[in-house]
């Protein structure tokens, strides 16, 4: 995986940095999809804790390919030599870490503070006991900020996908392009909708997850139109 610094997600980046490592896509995923598996079953071996383990294996699996996706995205995008702005944009602010970080929040926020008092059992206790063991629960909000960062990046490469329509004009080969890549976005933001069985009996998490496919969604419909 061979990237320039501030023309990557900070996802490229940090797997490119890594000392004396050159891994390929599909090599990076697959050590992600594998690592993060084992540390789930490992925990639900110890601990008993098989329900999580099932949301847990769902999770992981929305990230790497998540993941995926957005490696794609990334090279198709650099392939059409894009406006040096919108690249730049894009790949150069980090600015789905600050959305990916925002959505991390509420979502925490949510689960330590909203759910216990809404008077039904906490879906904390209801994933790992009244005593949820340390380690689990750390590694359960590691995967949970990797997913919220794919979020996150779904989000901003939506909005961005926007301004990109509204401000540059291209060939018709060039904005069928577009049109693809926006396509592949949605796709983005609706791998996350396999975590909704697992949150169904939450409004406000089911609302959240089926609230991001239909904003995304609407931001790609409208970069479509705008684009000519």
């Amino acid at each position: 995986m061979s990237v320039e610094y501030g023309e990557a997600w900070v996802y490229e980046s940090i797997v490119g940095a890594i000392p004396g490592l050159d891994l390929s896509d599909r090599a990076a995923v697959t050590i992600q999809l594998v690592g993060f598996e084992f540390a789930v079953l490992l925990g639900a071996l110890y601990y008993d804790l098989w329900y999580a383990a099932a949301f847990g294996t769902v999770a992981v699996g929305v990230a790497a390919v998540g993941s995926a996706v957005m490696l794609r995205f990334s090279q198709r995008l650099r392939a059409l030599d894009p406006p040096e702005a919108y690249r730049t944009a894009l790949f150069g602010s980090s600015f789905e870490v600050v959305l990916g970080l925002v959505a991390f929040l509420v979502l925490v926020t949510y689960l330590f503070v909203y759910d216990p008092r809404t008077g039904s059992l906490p879906l904390v206790e209801r994933l790992f006991g009244p005593e949820p063991p340390l380690l689990v629960v750390f590694l359960a909000l590691l995967i949970a900020w990797d997913v919220a960062y794919r979020i996150g990046t779904s989000w901003w490469a939506s909005v961005v996908a926007v301004w990109r329509s509204y401000t540059f004009e291209f060939d018709e080969q060039t904005a069928l392009a577009y049109r693809q890549l926006d396509l592949l976005n949605i796709g983005f933001a609706a791998i996350q909708l396999a975590l909704l069985p697992f949150v169904w009996d939450r409004p406000v998490l089911a609302a959240a997850l089926i609230g991001h496919v239909v904003a995304t969604g609407g931001a790609v419909a409208l970069s479509t139109a705008l684009l000519r």
